[in-house]
């Protein structure tokens, strides 16, 4: 899952690649109905739609901008031809981790269920078992040249990029902490929907802070998808109160024997 994400993002804009992101939602909720035998109500349903239609926008409106950008004259259409191939291979390694992402959360949840791992548990084995998946990846899938490490890692930023690659280490440790709590006490779906309203600053943030094309589209691809959260959480809501206990009235009330027989006799 970590390593996907980072190849996605190494083609993808931030925006882009969180509106996807939602798209492990979907997948997360139908593996509940399979394996822990939840629903999906109509509401839910729609939610889901609004994020197929977010993405799809988010889609279009990379390709429009890349074909606006690049396109024109015969020189410039191989550009546009090369931006294209990276937005599809954004796309492919994108896929892959919706896949990795929702087995990821709906395997943690079955682990805890069957293990009652605690949460520095769960957090501590996640972390761990990471570290040799990643350090096969990065070595074999990886350039490791010397002009490879120096256009990544400049000599006079190389310092700084450090200690942010460290400061963001270990924030993902409390990220995993405060995941496994999530997922333990409501449900993979709900953690996922809630992981993806906190995305949708980072959005906004990729329209502000990068270079990431600010159009009509992608906005709208944006609140299309804080919309679908929204839908989800009425759905989610709804849910949990038609499924609370009703409480029994007072001609459902179970009797014995007994108290009924005593009860005919006070009638007559």
């Amino acid at each position: 899952m970590i390593y996907t994400s980072t190849k996605a993002l190494q083609y993808l804009s931030i925006p882009v690649y969180t509106i996807f992101k939602n798209l492990t939602i979907i997948l997360i909720a139908y593996g509940e109905v399979i394996w822990f035998g939840g629903s999906v109500t109509p509401t839910a349903l729609f939610s889901f739609s609004l994020m197929v239609a977010s993405s799809v926008i988010a889609a279009w409106a990379d390709i429009q901008h890349a074909l606006a950008s690049y396109g024109g004259h015969s020189q410039l259409s191989k550009a546009a031809s090369d931006k294209i191939s990276t937005l599809n291979a954004g796309y492919l390694w994108m896929m892959f981790n919706c896949f990795c992402s929702a087995a990821y959360v709906l395997g943690m949840r079955k682990r805890i269920k069957l293990t009652n791992f605690k949460d520095f548990d769960t957090m501590y084995y996640n972390n761990l078992l990471s570290v040799p998946i990643l350090l096969i990846c990065s070595l074999f899938l990886e350039d490791w040249s010397s002009k490879n490490i120096n256009l990544n890692f400049p000599p006079a930023q190389r310092n700084q990029i450090i200690t942010a690659m460290v400061f963001s280490g270990l924030s993902s440790v409390f990220i995993s902490y405060t995941s496994a709590w999530c997922v333990r006490v409501t449900s993979s779906t709900t953690y996922s929907m809630v992981g993806a309203l906190n995305k949708l600053p980072i959005a906004l943030s990729g329209l502000v802070f990068f270079d990431a094309p600010v159009t009509i589209p992608s906005v709208s691809a944006i609140a299309l998808g804080f919309v679908s959260g929204i839908v989800y959480t009425v759905s989610k809501m709804r849910q949990s109160v038609s499924a609370k206990p009703v409480l029994p009235t007072s001609n459902s009330i179970p009797m014995s024997a007994s108290s009924q027989s005593m009860r005919d006799s006070l009638k007559a």
